[in-house]
């Protein structure tokens, strides 16, 4: 995941595997193994025993997958994107969109 092109907070869309197509947040990237969790996607299910905090049983919870089946979304039609950089007039340095142009940090 070069200089972070995907982040905490971004629209994704899952182009490969049993969630193939499916759009959510990403919850988490975890940058050193190249994996992020993605809201909805990948949903597995963890038997967790019971503690002073939490009861037990069978919770579902989202799994990483690997950031190389992810893209951005496209902010313009929602379609799956690469992301590049470039800097700005004002001097600040923004992701964008290769497939619209349009700016992905605010």
């Amino acid at each position: 995941m070069s200089a972070a092109k995907i982040k905490k907070g971004d629209r994704v869309v899952v182009l490969t595997g049993r969630d193939k197509g499916r759009k959510g947040v990403v919850l988490r990237a975890i940058p050193k193994e190249s994996r992020v969790v993605v809201q909805g996607v990948n949903v597995v299910k963890r038997h967790q025993r019971p503690t002073a905090g939490a009861a037990g049983g069978i919770v579902e919870m989202e799994a990483p997958i690997h950031v190389s089946n992810v893209a951005h979304e496209d902010p313009k039609d929602g379609a799956p994107t690469r992301v590049g950089f470039k800097v700005l007039e004002d001097g600040r340095k923004v992701r964008f969109a290769k497939r619209s142009g349009e700016v992905i940090d605010k």
